[in-house]
């Protein structure tokens, strides 16, 4: 078949330079998307101040952190006292008071493991892709549910283990001596596969999000690109597509999102105090809707969506606009 028949040639883009689009695109919605949890946490804190020893999860779009409350100065960016009248009030002030610095606090931990991770999870998702549609044909609809679950399915199982690594090295600093001994100890009582603890939750939140994002991703993304009579997409039909597709996932998975977050706090309490207590997902669950009924899986749906849609329109199109940029660069070698 001619492919002029079916629009431009597709110049393949390397998984090295999927890579590195990803990664772009993971920065920049971290350095964008964090200072809104920043000052959404200043929020909390001022009408709810957190006590010593209190835990929290902390979200910028891109990953979770869970946050404990310790001695004055140690995360000083939830700890300081402050006066907002509202969110923009809360920005100028922070901003006016503490430098503009402070709005990016919680940065660090996010661009050492959220970044690899997504990078993993979004060039697996472009390589699976590209071989079930060698495999199904360019027009199967089920591709981007397949690719999406297998790609965020592997993504949560490699990075998992580093979140309870991660999480154990926020309530105080340890040296790589004592990590490894807590390490050892864990795996030594529990077995290997107390390091996936938190596990499930997270996989029936993100898996299924996954799924329904790239499938409405990608369906969206056709539809808008048929109403403006274009072949490919532009920055903004990629853009809008990746807010509304995960607005959709976000509201649908949310229950399992409060879950997850009810776990990852009551987990560590219990540690904490010495206090053996395993708690199931459905357990979690039941009492939620038993204490709070049914509305109770869908606290929190408003700041979700904040966080989510933003997130995943500036992630998808700046991986979008990096997978053009290296396809044009290539398409010119391809030409001399």
């Amino acid at each position: 078949m001619d492919p002029e028949s079916e629009g431009p040639q597709i110049i393949k883009v390397t998984p090295l330079q999927q890579m590195l689009a990803s990664c772009s695109g993971a920065i920049l919605t971290s350095l964008m998307v964090t200072p809104l949890d920043v000052v959404k946490i200043r929020l909390q804190a001022q009408n709810n101040p957190f006590s010593k020893g209190k835990c929290f999860v902390y979200s910028n779009g891109l990953m979770d952190h869970l946050c404990v409350c310790e001695e004055e100065g140690n995360k000083a960016w939830y700890k300081k006292p402050g006066r907002f009248q509202g969110t923009l009030d809360a920005f100028l002030k922070i901003v006016r008071n503490e430098g503009i610095k402070s709005l990016w606090s919680g940065l660090p931990p996010t661009l050492v493991m959220a970044v690899p991770a997504t990078v993993i999870y979004f060039t697996c998702y472009d390589q699976l892709s590209a071989l079930l549609r060698s495999k199904l044909g360019e027009n199967e609809s089920r591709i981007p549910i397949i690719a999406g679950t297998i790609a965020r399915f592997g993504a949560v199982t490699v990075i998992s283990p580093l979140e309870l690594i991660r999480t154990k090295m926020q309530s105080k600093k340890f040296s790589y001596k004592e990590l490894h001994q807590f390490v050892s100890k864990k795996v030594s009582e529990d077995g290997w596969i107390s390091l996936w603890r938190g596990w499930a939750p997270t996989v029936l939140r993100d898996v299924p999000f996954s799924a329904m994002y790239w499938y409405n991703y990608e369906v969206l993304k056709k539809w808008f690109c048929a109403k403006s009579g274009l072949y490919e997409p532009t920055f903004m039909i990629n853009f809008t597509s990746g807010a509304l597709s995960g607005s959709f996932a976000a509201v649908a998975t949310l229950p399992f999102d409060v879950v997850k977050t009810q776990k990852q706090t009551q987990l560590w309490i219990y540690e904490s105090n010495k206090i053996s207590l395993p708690i199931s997902t459905w357990t979690i669950m039941k009492n939620i809707v038993a204490k709070n009924g049914f509305a109770g899986l869908f606290t929190g749906l408003i700041p979700r969506l904040i966080k989510i849609a933003p997130a995943c329109a500036i992630m998808i199109s700046t991986y979008e606009f990096g997978k053009t940029f290296f396809q044009k660069q290539n398409a010119r070698r391809q030409q001399c």
